[in-house]
C-alpha cells in the first residue's frame, strides 16, 4: 500500500505570536489570521485606544490576545516586548512619506527608514536572540512592498526602505538558519485600506495602479491573511530569506 504524504499543519495552538503595527489595516489582518489558527497573538501599536478596540473585538470571537503599548522605533523598547521567546513574530509597523525624490526632506527621509528599516532591523535581532537563547525555532515575517523589488512613482525613500529590507532578511536567513529560525518577507501590491483610501481616490494614481495589476483589482487586507498563515506555520517549514509576492502580477513583467 503506498503512504501517502501529509500536509503540515498550519495550526499554531500553543503558539506565541507578536505582531506590530496590529491596530488596523494589514497588521489587524495579520494578527487575526493567525488567532483564527489558534495563537495567543500579542498586539502591539503605538496607538492604544485603537489597539485596544482591536483586541476586544478579537476576544470577542473566543480569540487568544492581548494589547501591548510598542513604539517600534524605541530599540530599548522592543528588545523588552521580545524578552520572552516569541513563536512568530510579524512586523507590519511601517511608514510612507512620498514626494519627488527631489523634494525629499531630511526630516522625512529620517523618520521612513528609522520605522522600516531600523525599526525592523532591531525587532529582527532581538526576537531571533532570544529564539536562540531558549534553543527553539521561530518565524519572522516582515510585510514589506512589491516596491521592494521595484520602483515607483514619487517613492523613492519608501522604495529605499523596503528593497534594505529584503537585502536584510536574505542576510539574516544564511545567519539564523541553523538555529531552525526562518525569516521572510511578504510583498503586497496597493492594499485596501482607510490609509490608501487618498491613492485610490486620486484617478490618475488609479489609473498607473491598474496598468500595472495584472488582475482586475486592487488588494484587500484578506489577500494577506492566508499568505501570513502559511509563513507562520509549519507548512512553510522550508522557507526562509525569500519574498511572498501579493501583487496581482505587477512583478511579472
Amino acid at each position: 500500500m503506498t503512504r501517502l504524504p501529509r500536509t503540515p499543519s498550519f495550526d499554531l495552538s500553543g503558539k506565541r505570536v507578536l505582531v506590530t503595527g496590529a491596530s488596523s489595516g494589514i497588521g489587524l489582518g495579520c494578527a487575526v489570521a493567525l488567532a483564527e489558527i489558534g495563537a495567543h497573538v500579542v498586539c502591539a501599536a503605538r496607538r492604544v485606544d485603537v489597539l485596544q478596540d482591536a483586541v476586544d473585538a478579537m476576544r470577542a470571537e473566543g480569540w487568544k490576545a492581548e494589547a501591548l503599548s510598542l513604539d517600534q522605533s524605541d530599540v530599548g523598547a522592543v528588545a523588552a516586548a521580545c524578552a520572552t521567546p516569541f513563536d512568530v513574530v510579524v512586523n507590519s509597523a511601517g511608514l510612507a512619506r512620498h514626494s519627488a525624490a527631489v523634494d525629499t526632506a531630511a526630516e522625512d527621509y529620517d523618520a521612513v527608514m528609522n520605522i522600516n528599516v531600523r525599526g525592523a532591523y532591531f525587532l529582527s535581532t532581538h526576537a531571533a536572540k532570544t529564539m536562540m537563547a531558549a534553543g527553539r525555532p521561530g518565524s519572522i515575517i516582515h510585510i514589506s512592498s512589491q516596491m521592494g523589488h521595484v520602483g515607483g512613482v514619487d517613492r523613492a525613500v519608501y522604495c529605499a526602505s523596503k528593497h534594505a529590507v529584503e537585502g536584510m532578511v536574505k542576510a539574516m536567513a544564511i545567519e539564523w538558519g541553523k538555529a531552525g529560525i526562518r525569516i521572510n518577507t511578504i510583498c503586497p501590491t496597493f492594499i485596501r485600506t482607510p490609509l490608501t483610501e487618498p491613492t485610490f481616490n486620486d484617478p490618475e494614481r488609479m489609473a498607473w495602479i491598474m496598468d500595472k495589476i495584472k488582475l482586475p483589482r486592487v488588494g484587500e487586507v484578506s489577500d494577506i491573511m492566508g499568505a501570513v498563515q502559511y509563513l507562520a506555520s509549519d507548512a512553510s517549514g522550508m522557507v526562509t530569506g525569500t519574498a511572498m509576492m501579493i501583487d496581482g502580477g505587477w512583478t511579472a513583467d
